[in-house]
């Protein structure tokens, strides 16, 4: 153990998960941009250590309050609830440090739905059952009084989310910042079941149970739409990744979409799926041109189509998912012909 990881013994010491004469195995993994994750092995057991960062790692300067870090141990506490193997077993926390404990999943018997879709492992079963599994976290929490004190966190979602994608992005398009910041009010007014929030293939692992949901920093007791559009958004861009497998991916969006939908009950599915239309396009445009560009998208031209797409939706609302995927696949044939 090197000096720079006693710091994080010590707070494991005071959690009891070590011992005074323990040597832990410390090795820190790649993950997103908010946070250091660290496996733990120790007298031959494994965990995983999240700790919140204060400043993310990306190019802009983005901060955020580490408290954050609690509100995702919530939220593991409360879907692991409603859904025992849609969420890691929480271990320990340290609030005051910023950290908890929870337990290690193996990558060999839960891969990362990232790695699968970006190798062709494209299966819309597996993306009809992230959108169930995330739906019933929503109905679960739907009009509690309880869940919504526990996760009354508008100022961290407003810094983590709503500023960095969707204000930052109004910024930089004149034309649609009108249409963004409709967007951002109408999300941060809208309370209605315990929201995730990053909803990504990245933060999905695919268990021998079906998917397990990661990376919650950003929990908040608000609009559920944010999570549907937030992923869907995912499979729209994955087809400028990778074009060979368009048509899957669409496919994945056409069933995480029905998924979802079919476990709508907390509010006519019909204005819910209004408002997931109407956010879609604004995250599409804020993943090129907001503080956390998706990463896979750097061509200029690949980020033109973005916004081709994107701009007239944000200037002329619709109302379906589906019309939103025809735009864009319309959009992605014309610049292939």
């Amino acid at each position: 153990m090197n000096d720079a990881d006693r710091p994080l013994a010590a707070s494991l010491a005071s959690l009891g998960l070590l011992d005074p004469e323990d040597r832990p195995v410390m090795t820190r993994l790649p993950g997103g941009v908010s946070s250091d994750i660290v496996r733990v092995e120790v007298r031959g057991r494994s965990f995983c250590v999240k700790r919140a960062l204060a400043k993310l790692k990306v190019a802009a300067d983005w901060r955020a309050p580490v408290a954050r870090n609690h509100s995702e141990a919530e939220w593991l506490r409360v879907a692991g609830d409603i859904v025992p193997d849609a969420a890691p077993r929480l271990i320990a926390e340290d609030p005051a440090a910023g950290l908890f404990a929870m337990e290690w999943l193996a990558p060999e018997a839960y891969p990362v739905w990232k790695g699968q879709l970006a190798e062709g492992a494209i299966d819309p079963a597996i993306a009809s059952e992230v959108g169930r599994r995330i739906a019933l976290v929503h109905a679960a929490t739907a009009g509690r009084a309880d869940v919504a004190a526990r996760f009354a966190n508008d100022d961290i979602f407003h810094l983590i989310r709503l500023e960095p994608y969707l204000l930052a992005t109004a910024e930089r398009h004149a034309d649609v910042a009108g249409a963004l910041r409709l967007l951002a009010e109408v999300t941060a007014r809208t309370k209605l079941a315990l929201v995730h929030g990053d909803v990504s293939p990245k933060n999905i692992l695919l268990g021998p149970r079906g998917p397990v949901f990661l990376d919650a920093e950003c929990a908040w007791y608000g609009d559920p739409a944010f999570d549907l559009a937030f992923c869907l958004n995912h499979m729209l861009l994955k087809c400028i990744w990778r074009p060979q497998w368009r048509s899957r991916y669409l496919a994945c969006f056409r069933a995480l979409a029905e998924g979802y939908l079919a476990g709508v009950a907390w509010e006519p599915r019909d204005l819910f799926e209004a408002r997931c239309t109407r956010l879609l396009p604004g995250l599409q445009l804020a993943r090129v041109d907001g503080k956390s560009p998706v990463e896979y998208v750097t061509a200029a031209g690949d980020r033109e189509l973005v916004r081709a797409c994107a701009k007239p939706l944000l200037a002329a609302p619709r109302d379906r998912l589906a019309e939103v995927a025809e735009a864009w696949r319309q959009t992605l044939e014309s610049s292939s012909r």
